[in-house]
C-alpha cells in the first residue's frame, strides 16, 4: 500500500551521490523543516515525527545520510549508493549530504530560510552547519554531543547566533548542557526532560514514555521560530 503522508525523491549531495528523501508536504505551510537521523539510521526514523509536524503546519524533507544503515524495515539508500560506490561513509562524511539538503531544502521553500533538526552525530553536525548559512534560521538538535572525530563541537558552535533547541534523554542532560557551554543563552532553549527519554530524535515516538513532554516544548520552540 502506497503511503499518502510522503513522496520519495531524490538530489545530489556536494559531491554527486544520490541522496535519497521524503518529502512531507503540508497545507499552506508556515515554515520548511529538514530532518536528519542518528547514526546507524535512515529516514525511517522521522515516519511518525514528520505527519505530526505536518499537523503543526510545517512541511519536512527526511533525508538518508551515507553514514547510516537499514533499520524499521527501511533501507539507507543513499549509505548503501555510497558503499557501492566505495565512499567513505563516516560522520564527517555526511556532513557533505546534509549540506547539500539544506541548499534543496531553501531551494523548494522557495528561497526562505529553513529549520534544522539533528538526531545523535548528525545534531552535532546540524549545530555546526547552521553557524555556516543564512539558509538555516533555527536549529533543534535531539542528543547532540562530542561525537565528530577530530573536532571539538562546543568551540565550533559558541558563536552561533540563531534559535537553537536542545534536548536529550535524561541521563544525557549533563553532556548536552557541556556541549553548549559556550553559547550565548538567549539564542538558547535547552528542554531538560523529568522523564527517562530515549537517545536521538526516537525520543519523540509514540512508544516512548513521556513523548508527550518532549512534544509540548518543541511545538513551543517551533511555533515561535515560525512566528
Amino acid at each position: 500500500m502506497k503511503n499518502k503522508n510522503f513522496k520519495t525523491i531524490h538530489f545530489k549531495s556536494k559531491d554527486g551521490l544520490l541522496i535519497t528523501a521524503d518529502l512531507y508536504e503540508a497545507d499552506s505551510p508556515k515554515g520548511f523543516i529538514l530532518l536528519c537521523h542518528r547514526s546507524h539510521c535512515n529516514r525511517g526514523e522521522y515516519r511518525e515525527t514528520a505527519p505530526k509536524l505536518n499537523k503543526l503546519g510545517f512541511s519536512c524533507l527526511a533525508i538518508d545520510q551515507r553514514s547510516g544503515m537499514k533499520i524499521f524495515g527501511v533501507t539507507n539508500e543513499t549509505s548503501a549508493l555510497a558503499k557501492k560506490n566505495g565512499l567513505a561513509t563516516g560522520y564527517l562524511d555526511a556532513k557533505q549530504d546534509i549540506e547539500a539538503a539544506v541548499d534543496y531544502s531553501y531551494e523548494i521553500n522557495d528561497n526562505k530560510p529553513i529549520i534544522l533538526v539533528g538526531s545523535s552525530y548528525s545534531a552535532s553536525l546540524a549545530l555546526i552547519i547552521t553557524r555556516d548559512t543564512d539558509k538555516i534560521k533555527a536549529v533543534a538538535a535531539f542528543s547532540p554531543g562530542e561525537y565528530l572525530k577530530g573536532i571539538k563541537v562546543a568551540e565550533e558552535i559558541k558563536s552561533l547566533n540563531k534559535p537553537i533547541y536542545v534536548t536529550s534523554a535524561k541521563k544525557e542532560i549533563g553532556e548536552a548542557k557541556k556541549l553548549v557551554r559556550f553559547v550565548d543563552t538567549k539564542y538558547l532553549t535547552q528542554f531538560r526532560p523529568q522523564v527517562e527519554g530515549f537517545h536521538g530524535s526516537k525520543t519523540l515516538w509514540s512508544t516512548v514514555k513521556g513523548n508527550e513532554s518532549y512534544w509540548k516544548s518543541f511545538e513551543k520552540f517551533l511555533l515561535k521560530t515560525s512566528g
